[in-house]
């Protein structure tokens, strides 16, 4: 025989049950603009029908419903898109920031414009022919002086800025290296949190959001493989469990969160004369310690921290390599066989004649006969540029002899001869002389900008293709699991109409129950 009173209870049930949807609609609203927040729902389910089931069950036409209860409430996401997400996060991770490394290296090129090396260069070829037009005009001679000046001071700078901008990415691998330590604590901190709430029978799902928006930053970093673990006790069937995450490399993958045990990595720099190229990571503690990750290992095009250790420079035992190293060592290249080429011609030609003077007196020595001053032979053998030895870019200098005095420039192409300016012609034919692999200074310098043009075109390609992959993906998931206002105000009416549904048959019922105790069992009264 049934209960008198199932009606309430069933009708409870259900005022319970749409009071609990409300509440989580309620959440879903507020948290509308959470970044990283997934949209949960309330898994409702009917509870045991009556009578149950068994041989002292009681006799009824049939199972008749009790209501029903909110088994679980349980977040919208969907794992395989999580995965394509971060796969393609990390891409971009790499060409973003390899596309950036670029582009301020074009800054510092500064190519074509009135600043840089190409234009200081072409000014200084001018104004060693104008020395050979006019050799014996003190003008000519210190503008050409300067004009060298002024290259030497190029590759100066442009040395200078790119080396700035390397040190700039080693400071970037630095904080890089503490972010990705951070994540991998705080993913390992919510595990245990998590690992303690589940096996009570909760969903943690604000929990599992917060994990997820973590994983999604370390995934710019590294390639990671993420895999679940189910944390036992009365966990619910749908319950995620605890991550394990790995970096994947070209021949393996190594653990670097694995529960609540996180791993912290150190990067390691080779010794330099210059600069301490990358050499590898060492994981310092948890899963995987004393693992070793050297750049050859990592997954080409994978991850924020390869770009910069690409562009910083590495050393895998053949010394440093990259996309600055390469600059810096092609300018170097460049800026030697430029002043060695140069310093050879110059070397071969005369300069001015200069007067002779006293040793004690410093007075210009006269000849008793003429009276006019004494004049020493023109001087050869000097080099106009200077530096190291080797001479660099970072090093390049015109020669402080001939800064002192211009008469030493070697314009003249034979002693003594003070309207000769052969030489100086010379010295401007160095322009189109072949002095690195075929090609002249310029041409080479030009293959130089050509070429960080042609990466810089590529990367600027690659990540515009994945950050319009990396937005599809995230449509996508978007619409699985954000909130839509309009589909949660639906929500809203729907358990509200249910609701009040339910109130109304509580208040049947009752009316039912009044009539039974307080108005049978009194005929004739």
């Amino acid at each position: 025989m049934r209960s008198t009173f199932m009606g309430l209870e069933t009708s409870k049930r259900g005022m319970f049950t749409q009071q609990t949807a409300l509440y989580t609609t309620g959440h879903n609203l507020s948290n509308a603009n959470t970044i990283g927040y997934s949209r949960q729902r309330v898994n409702m389910e009917a509870t045991t029908p009556y009578p149950g089931i068994g041989l002292n069950s009681g006799t009824a036409p049939g199972f008749i419903g009790t209501g029903s209860q909110a088994h679980s409430v349980q977040r919208i996401r969907d794992q395989f898109v999580d995965r394509q997400f971060r796969q393609e996060a990390n891409s971009l991770g790499y060409w973003d920031t390899k596309a950036k490394a670029i582009s301020q290296m074009e800054d510092v090129l500064n190519e074509p414009t009135e600043f840089g090396i190409n234009e200081t260069l072409d000014l200084f070829w001018k104004s060693l022919s104008l020395v050979g037009a006019d050799p014996q005009s003190a003008g000519t001679r210190n503008v050409a002086i300067e004009r060298g000046v002024n290259a030497a001071e190029s590759f100066n700078h442009v040395h200078k800025q790119i080396f700035d901008l390397q040190l700039d990415v080693k400071s970037e691998i630095n904080i890089s290296t503490l972010d990705v330590n951070s994540i991998l604590k705080q993913i390992a901190e919510l595990n245990h949190s998590i690992q303690k709430i589940e096996p009570n029978g909760y969903m943690p799902n604000d929990l599992y959001d917060a994990r997820d928006v973590l994983i999604d930053e370390l995934a710019q970093y590294f390639p990671i493989e993420v895999s679940y673990r189910k944390t036992g006790g009365n966990s619910l069937a749908i319950a995620e469990g605890i991550v394990d995450i790995s970096i994947k490399t070209k021949t393996d993958s190594i653990k670097v969160v694995e529960g609540k045990e996180a791993s912290q990595l150190a990067h390691n720099m080779a010794p330099n004369n210059s600069t301490d190229p990358f050499q590898n990571f060492t994981i310092k503690s948890g899963p995987s310690a004393g693992t070793i990750i050297t750049q050859d290992m990592m997954l080409p095009g994978n991850g924020t921290m390869l770009s910069h250790i690409d562009s910083y420079g590495y050393d895998n035992g053949k010394g440093p390599e990259g996309m600055y190293p390469d600059m810096l060592k092609q300018l170097n290249e460049m800026a030697k066989e430029f002043a060695e080429k140069f310093n050879e011609v110059h070397k071969q030609g005369f300069g001015l004649q200069t007067e002779e003077t006293d040793p004690i007196t410093g007075l210009p020595v006269i000849d008793p006969i003429t009276g006019l001053p004494v004049m020493k032979d023109s001087e050869t053998g000097h080099s106009f540029f200077a530096g190291g030895p080797p001479i660099t870019a970072n090093n390049i200098v015109v020669n402080q002899d001939i800064l002192d005095d211009p008469n030493k420039f070697a314009a003249s192409s034979a002693i003594n001869e003070e309207g000769n300016g052969d030489n100086a012609f010379l010295l401007a034919g160095v322009k189109d002389v072949p002095i690195i692999n075929c090609a002249s200074v310029q041409t080479y310098y030009e293959t130089l900008i050509g070429g960080v043009g042609v990466k810089g075109e590529q990367a600027n390609r690659m990540a515009e293709t994945s950050a319009t992959k990396l937005l599809t993906i995230a449509n996508g998931r978007a619409q699985v699991s954000s909130v839509s206002v309009d589909e949660e105000m639906t929500n809203m009416i729907t358990f509200q109409q249910a609701y009040n549904a339910s109130a109304r048959m509580l208040t049947a019922v009752d009316e039912v129950l009044d009539r039974i105790i307080n108005g049978m069992g009194r005929v004739g009264q």
